[in-house]
């Protein structure tokens, strides 16, 4: 019965999100909140983002929230990225498990692209006004093993998105499920990311004064009327992926994942990666993100981490991760993991 509850899910989803739009259509610009494309963590990253089936330390809670319910230590994870134009782009979380009644976990996501100057047509050097524009996503996870091979997840996330007195905000929820298949070492994972509430443009610069008839004399002409801005939905998708441990000795252990993902704002792509670790302390990861994506600047991912005990029973990871983006150069991620 749970097995063939897994299937229904697994078929139900993508059915959900091809009702939403035309996959022959790019659909690209037509959402808020892109930040919540940025992948999350070197490790995952430097597989090429191929992660959904593995997603097993703190940073699946934003790759497959089923993940963070196998975990059996606390975790904190802090992740830095140089993105690209000179953006950052920042995420800590930690994940606590429950025994035998789930795993919880908090996250934290943010994007800042600095101060820049006001510029209108008249002033294109600038006003003397400067103006900032950030992202802020606070995620509340919650992961639990429905059976010994599989597990399922959920996140609520708050999201912020702020551009000088203008500002939106929304909610939205991933629901993801990992099961670990009969054959050694094979798992199928699938997630279903940002669903949720469109975002508006609301604030103080919305609003402008308005004549309401130009044609009348003697009327008020300075009556406040707001711009009305329009809403835009958050960037849905879908990822199914595979991932299958091809090496598993004592000492070595060869990862080969591939994730195909089906999302609102652009057409249908591919990721694939390798891990290969020695000793579970030092990893090398080699991947390719956005395979078949039309008109796609990613490209090659490459990795390398390390793990080592420090004070006891606790475990620190560093991992950096390397991302080809073509015209757009590149970017670079680098990331802190403990585990207790």
């Amino acid at each position: 019965m749970k097995k063939y509850l897994f299937i229904s899910l697994i078929l139900l989803i993508p059915v959900v999100v091809s009702a939403q739009y035309n996959s022959n259509v790019s659909n690209v610009g037509t959402t808020a909140a892109t930040f919540l494309e940025i992948g999350v963590g070197s490790r995952a990253i430097g597989m090429g983002g191929a992660f959904v089936a593995t997603a097993n330390d703190a940073s699946a809670m934003y790759w497959n929230p089923a993940g963070i319910g196998k975990l059996v230590s606390p975790e904190i994870i802090f992740v830095h990225t140089r993105w690209i134009a000179d953006i950052t782009f920042d995420y800590a979380g930690f994940v606590i498990p429950l025994g035998g009644i789930g795993t919880l976990g908090a996250s934290l996501t943010m994007l800042n692209m600095g101060e820049m100057e006001v510029r209108t047509e008249l002033l294109q050097d600038g006003t003397g006004e400067l103006f900032d524009v950030a992202d802020l996503a606070i995620g509340l996870s919650y992961g639990f093993n429905l059976t010994d091979r599989f597990s399922l997840g959920i996140t609520g996330k708050y999201i912020l998105q702020k551009i000088w007195k203008e500002q939106a905000e929304g909610f939205a929820i991933d629901i993801g499920t990992i099961y670990d298949t009969p054959i050694a070492g094979l798992r199928v994972g699938a997630a279903l990311t940002n669903f949720g509430t469109d975002l508006r443009m609301q604030g103080d610069d919305l609003l402008v004064y308005h004549d309401i008839d130009p044609q009348q004399t003697g009327n008020n002409e300075r009556i406040f009327a707001e711009l009305q801005t329009s809403s835009w939905p958050l960037p849905l998708n879908f990822q199914l992926g595979v991932a299958m441990d091809l090496i598993q000795t004592s000492t070595n252990r060869l990862t080969l994942a591939v994730d195909a993902l089906h999302p609102i704002d652009n057409t249908e792509s591919m990721h694939a990666g390798t891990e290969y670790a020695f000793n579970e302390n030092f990893f090398l990861r080699v991947g390719y993100r956005n395979l078949f994506l039309r008109d796609s600047e990613e490209g090659l991912t490459a990795g390398a981490g390390v793990q080592a005990a420090l004070l006891g029973n606790v475990r620190v990871g560093f991992d950096y991760a390397y991302a080809d983006f073509g015209r757009l150069q590149n970017a670079h991620r680098f990331s802190v993991n403990l585990v207790f």
